[in-house]
């Protein structure tokens, strides 16, 4: 059930990448982006919440709320990486980094995988690794790479914090996670100026890029309590393929044949670990 539930989950939180970075890029407000989109996703968690009912409880707001702290710095980081670079290379330096910690955690943890699984796993990291270096030369893209870094490793400690909530909490986790990201944006975003401008001219694009976040971080916590951690955070890691095509067919953004070989890769990845 894992891949059932992540691969879905890497195709949402490519597109709520793409949004956000894009609303970024034409608002220069990354508070703005992120705080908005926080409040989407609550609304769109909300309705969720009812359909798959969990037990509220202190472990589950603790380590919903730790995870939403790391997983705010992590978007901060990558928003103005992807405003600050071509967004072919930050995400998948982003996603490589975000899925090595889980992969990490996993492995200590005593996750073990069969054949097809682990040769999946390798093939995924060489997909997103692929996309990395089909932009490595381009010198918009050092600006933003240790940005991207960053933020995965913002992206990473969310997953295995959110991993680390408990098993019959629900979605209650990520409410708590959505929560303490809006107390900590609300403050600086409710002070600036432009702030009605900036939410007319790209509203659309942020409402998307929180709904589609807020969905992938559902699927995401299925898959990890369906499955294991290491295996679900490396699918999801595919998310930058998503990324790069939506950057070639909407912003015209050049797809390398480095970059080309990662989709196919990742394709290959996807059929292996579904086996």
């Amino acid at each position: 059930m894992t891949v059932q539930f992540a691969l879905p989950a890497a195709v949402s939180y490519g597109v709520a990448d793409f949004a956000g970075g894009l609303a970024t890029r034409r608002t220069s407000s990354t508070l703005v982006v992120i705080a908005v989109s926080q409040l989407a996703g609550v609304a769109a968690l909300l309705p969720a919440l009812m359909l798959l009912p969990g037990r509220p409880s202190a472990a589950a707001a603790a380590t919903g709320a730790l995870a939403g702290l790391a997983g705010s710095a992590g978007l901060v980081l990558y928003f103005r990486g992807l405003a600050r670079g071509p967004m072919g290379v930050v995400a998948p330096v982003s996603a490589l980094t975000s899925a090595g910690l889980p992969l990490l955690v996993g492995v200590m943890a005593g996750e073990s995988a069969g054949p097809l699984t682990a040769g999946g796993v390798v093939v995924a990291l060489l997909a997103v690794a692929l996309a990395t270096a089909g932009t490595a030369g381009d010198r918009a893209a050092a600006g933003g790479l240790w940005l991207a870094i960053a933020s995965g490793v913002g992206f990473g400690s969310f997953f295995v914090t959110l991993d680390a909530s408990p098993a019959d909490s629900g979605l209650w986790p990520l409410l708590a996670a959505k929560v303490a990201a809006v107390v900590v944006f609300a403050p600086s975003v409710l002070a600036r100026r432009g702030l009605h401008e900036a939410l007319r001219a790209r509203c659309g694009l942020i409402v998307l890029s929180g709904a589609a976040d807020m969905v992938a971080n559902i699927l995401f916590l299925l898959a990890a309590r369906h499955g294991t951690l290491s295996v679900s955070a490396v699918v999801v890691s595919l998310y930058p393929v998503v990324v790069v095509m939506l950057a070639r067919f909407v912003l015209r953004e050049r797809l390398s044949w480095l970059q080309a070989a990662s989709v196919a890769l990742a394709l290959t990845a996807s059929a292996l670990l579904s086996s």
